[in-house]
């Protein structure tokens, strides 16, 4: 397998919990799957997912042939990335427990072409996705193995397949994790602190290896 195992355990680990945290991917299915059901729920989360595939696909193309021209590249795409992921990580630390306006739950109902249309515009225009997996994907490639493009290929097709996984149960199971999203604020703010913990550790410990 053209990937390191250990990286490669530590991706997927860390991407479970990423997934699981409650943000703007994961509420944006609840909305869709409280507003048009359970169909939409998933059409939302498959409209998500292509829209990343793109991204995945965009910034593997470019950062493998970047990573070949210029070797010295990668050292710097992955220093600046580990800092991206401290940042992100204080961000989340730093997070407000509850932002009125912020709940995609209100509205009325979603038909499932827009709700896969909606899923695919707004992940697929949103330059913050693009950032985070620039950022990310390249703290587990292993240039030393060979085969970039297969190593951000296996990766991405993992995140996706999480994605997937996590945000699709999200969408049928909307009307329950509805109301535990909205009612236990107490809990989203130790998910985020925790996820925050995470994301720093994870930055600063890639940062300082290899």
């Amino acid at each position: 397998m053209p990937i390191d195992q250990h990286l490669l355990a530590v991706f997927t680990v860390t991407t479970i919990i990423a997934m699981i945290t409650p943000g703007p991917d994961m509420l944006f299915v609840l909305g869709c799957g409280m507003r048009g059901g359970a169909r939409a729920g998933l059409l939302a989360t498959a409209g998500v997912a292509t829209s990343e595939a793109v991204h995945i696909a965009v910034a593997a193309a470019g950062l493998a042939a970047l990573f070949a021209a210029v070797p010295v590249a990668f050292t710097v795409v992955r220093v600046v990335g580990a800092a991206y992921l401290i940042y992100l990580g204080v961000q989340m630390l730093r997070s407000r427990k509850g932002v009125p306006g912020d709940d995609p739950l209100v509205g009325s109902g979603m038909s499932n072409r827009k709700a896969f249309i909606s899923g695919l515009t707004t992940n697929l225009l949103n330059p913050k996705m693009v950032t985070f997996t620039i950022a990310f994907l390249p703290q587990f490639i292993d240039p030393a193995l060979g085969n970039v493009w297969m190593q951000f290929a296996i990766l991405g097709a993992i995140l996706i397949a999480l994605e997937f996984v996590v945000d699709g149960t999200v969408g049928v199971l909307a009307g329950r994790i509805g109301t535990w999203l909205r009612r236990r604020q107490t809990a989203r703010r130790r998910i985020d602190v925790t996820t925050g913990g995470i994301f720093i550790g994870l930055g600063v410990k890639l940062a300082v290896e290899r």
